[in-house]
């Protein structure tokens, strides 16, 4: 059973350019979703959002864990989580294709996660493929143009092509690898304690605050924290506190604000368990990887296009580190032409 899609009118020329409408809802996965790790869910719901052009190839696009269905959104630009990357003629672009976006299961959207104080099973990036994937049957969607992702998302892309082959043409994976670098793991195994004990204190938001921001200082490089962070600290209530500090915990505070400590566990979880055979992944494949990247390492992008049967591998440098495919649009877009074009790797 699957809510019926809710149309959502778009006036002026910018929609006309894009879409004359884009179709969210909330589909009830039927049955049992048995999962990767153990345990099932029992008729969860997922969350997805298409919008583009009227009977364009579609285009699947996944970010990190703290992204969502509404990938653009031309009358509320600001509320895409892709907003620089995606939309009329963006690098994706929504004139040629239509753009499927989801909540992740486990996340802070609308689809099925975890409740406050309640027990939510263990979530590996081949479950979040397999909802796509009865999502798309949902959606009578034979075969996707591509699927998009990065970070997160880019992991869910890999496990899906793995899986599922026949049913996408190719992939554009930036700054995601077939499995987690231990260092990164590292620092995520701290978010993940300092969370918990602030849940069991009574303190989720002061957790979620501080789990963010020291996520923040191992999203972005070395380099622009030097550019942006080298003033004198202030003295505020008797101590000294840093511009960078300041930067992190403004950052943490916001975070905390709008995501479930809870949904936060689990995706994080998700990521460092994230483990597939990229030698079974014969989906041509487009790798992004950037050199000031502290969580997915050069290293690991090159070894995961060595591994992968067809692929082709681009590197870029950026301050941004991990973030780059949020920030660096300009630089991002001649490798979504591949999209557009030949497949072939």
């Amino acid at each position: 059973m699957s809510l019926a899609p809710q149309q959502e009118n778009l006036t002026g020329a910018r929609s006309e350019a894009a879409s004359a409408e884009a179709l969210s809802g909330v589909l009830q996965l039927p049955g049992r979703l048995s999962l990767h790790h153990g345990g099932s869910l029992d008729q969860p719901g997922l969350a997805w959002r298409l919008a583009g052009k009227p009977g364009a190839p579609v285009v699947v696009a996944l970010g990190g864990i703290s992204a969502h269905r509404r990938v653009f959104d031309i009358e509320q630009p600001r509320a895409g989580w892709w907003c620089e990357i995606a939309g009329p003629g963006r690098a994706l672009d929504s004139t040629q294709v239509r753009v499927l976006g989801i909540d992740y299961l486990g996340g802070s959207g609308e689809s099925t996660a975890p409740t406050a104080g309640g027990v939510f099973p263990s979530l590996s990036s081949y479950d979040q493929a397999e909802a796509l994937l009865r999502l798309l049957d949902h959606l009578e969607v034979v075969r996707l143009r591509a699927i998009v992702g990065a970070s997160y998302g880019g992991m869910v892309a890999l496990a899906f092509a793995e899986r599922f082959a026949t049913r996408v043409e190719q992939l554009l994976v930036i700054s995601a690898a077939d499995r987690t670098h231990p260092m990164s793991t590292a620092w995520r195994s701290v978010q993940r304690r300092a969370l918990r004990f602030a849940l069991a204190a009574g303190h989720p938001a002061d957790g979620m605050e501080l789990a963010r921001a020291l996520a923040m200082a191992t999203y972005r490089s070395p380099e622009e924290f030097a550019a942006r962070f080298s003033g004198p600290p202030r003295q505020v209530d008797g101590r000294f506190v840093f511009p960078v500090e300041e930067y992190l915990f403004a950052r943490g505070r916001d975070y905390a604000a709008r995501y479930r400590a809870e949904s936060f566990l689990c995706l994080s979880e998700s990521i460092d368990l994230h483990a597939i055979d990229a030698a079974r992944v014969a989906t041509p494949t487009t790798l992004l990887a950037v050199r000031e990247d502290q969580l997915v390492p050069i290293g690991d992008m090159r070894a995961l296009a060595a591994r992968l049967p067809h692929a082709r591998l681009y590197e870029l440098s950026s301050p941004y580190g991990h973030d780059t495919f949020l920030k660096e649009a300009g630089a991002l877009r001649p490798v979504f032409a591949t999209l557009y074009g030949d497949v072939s790797p």
